[in-house]
């Protein structure tokens, strides 16, 4: 089922009138209502999930609207405790629907096993034999392969030699497995652990590590869009075209630029329980793979004096596996979401990092990062005061207007409040 994700006034409604209107839309049942007000996990399942469990602890859990992408209208649940983002991606996705929405594709779901090899007595020897029995070695590694039997599994290997470490030479032979709709952690680390035995007698060295990469460079996911000058300015497409130039050339603002594209892409992973730190570890290392650490994304001025923009970055997560088939609020996610693959969801995160990285560079070109961000931060200032109810807002309003958006200024507020 498809369903608009253009939500005009969501923002205005309360949380149980979003709930209400959630619900219309995806045929949300009682209980999975039930499971987003009190989200999704009880103290057994959680204790079940890691280890020393004492608690539950809770994020606000979103709903981005208005994403129109490949044609198809997505609302995007975002958890994340960090004002200004979910309503900052919505903002940038209604703007780019206007002129098609998000154009994005992904790379077949291709995960990195590597196995390093020490003490081998001559590398390119080695080299040569694992060549030679690499169909043997690919069977095998699908040997225990819990995917193989739905039609994934190692496809293919390579040989690298790395001479001179500070523990001398190793060989790491690289597995490219296909993990179909799986982030494929689990998949992957099973193959090459069955592997390294038989890696020891071809090599005669000593297999130490035998996990997969991070760094999932074959498996990237792109996403484009175009904004009308008219819509955001002339002035604040060149300032935009501006930031970015610095991004390319200077590593300390490119950790920020990239910041705020992970801002968008972590709160769908954690809303559908991938692995959010694996995501990033692979965007930040992709980000420095020439030897200079860059933006992830690139925004120019086409020849209308439209901005367009651009987004490459590995996408290792996945629809099926893991903590995904056990966390109750990822199924729901996934309900709202829609997405039947992997690479479809690499799609659609991949668009929404790039609209959230436009949200934040609109915001640096035009009246500063503060000016929003600060009013949507007020709330948490106030609620640490001590606010409660319509306190919250009032206090909040009252700073914003002041400019003054400090803990001490909302305890002034908060005891005449309570005085008056």
């Amino acid at each position: 089922m498809t369903v608009s994700s253009r939500l005009s006034g969501f923002y205005k409604l309360s949380v149980s009138e979003r709930q209400a209107e959630i619900r219309n839309l995806l045929n949300l049942t009682e209980d999975e209502i039930n499971r987003l007000k009190n989200g999704g996990l009880t103290p057994d399942l959680a204790n079940r999930m890691i280890e020393n469990v004492v608690g539950i602890y809770g994020l606000p859990y979103g709903i981005a609207a208005n994403f129109l992408i490949n044609g198809r209208d997505y609302l995007i649940p975002m958890v994340i405790e960090e004002p200004s983002v979910v309503a900052a991606a919505s903002h940038i996705a209604k703007f780019a629907r206007e002129t098609g929405g998000f154009a994005a594709n992904a790379d077949a779901p291709i995960m990195i096993g590597q196995v390093q090899v020490l003490d081998v007595p001559d590398l390119d020897a080695a080299r040569v034999k694992i060549l030679a029995q690499k169909d043997e070695l690919l069977q095998l590694a699908d040997k225990n392969s819990p995917i193989v039997e739905f039609g994934g599994g190692a496809r293919d290997l390579e040989v690298r030699a790395f001479r001179n470490t500070r523990v001398g030479p190793m060989l790491v032979v690289h597995f490219y497995f296909n993990v179909l709709d799986a982030m494929g952690a689990n998949s992957v680390n099973t193959s090459v652990e069955t592997v390294a035995p038989t890696i020891e007698k071809l090599t005669g060295g000593r297999v130490v590590l035998r996990i997969l990469s991070n760094l999932a460079d074959r498996r990237l996911a792109r996403a484009t869009c175009r904004l009308r000058q008219e819509d955001i300015g002339v002035d604040i497409v060149r300032n935009i075209v501006e930031a970015q130039a610095l991004a390319e050339v200077d590593p300390y603002r490119a950790a920020t630029h990239n910041k705020g594209i992970m801002n968008g892409i972590d709160a769908v992973v954690v809303a559908t329980a991938n692995d959010w730190r694996g995501a990033e570890a692979g965007a930040h290392a992709f980000a420095a793979r020439t030897g200079q650490y860059r933006a992830l994304t690139k925004w120019d001025r086409d020849v209308n004096g439209d901005l367009v923009g651009a987004i490459e970055l590995p996408m290792p997560s996945g629809v099926i596996g893991g903590t995904i088939n056990v966390h109750p609020l990822a199924q729901i996610s996934l309900k709202i979401l829609g997405v039947k693959t992997a690479q479809e969801f690499a799609g659609v995160l991949a668009s929404v990092g790039l609209a959230q990285n436009l949200g934040a560079l609109r915001a640096l070109a035009a009246e500063g990062i503060q000016h929003g961000h600060m009013a949507l931060h007020a709330r948490q200032v106030a609620i640490a005061a001590g606010a409660t109810d319509a306190q919250i807002d009032r206090i909040a309003e009252q700073m914003v207007a002041e400019k003054n958006v400090k803990i001490t200024r909302a305890k002034e507020l908060l005891n005449s409040w309570v005085v008056g």
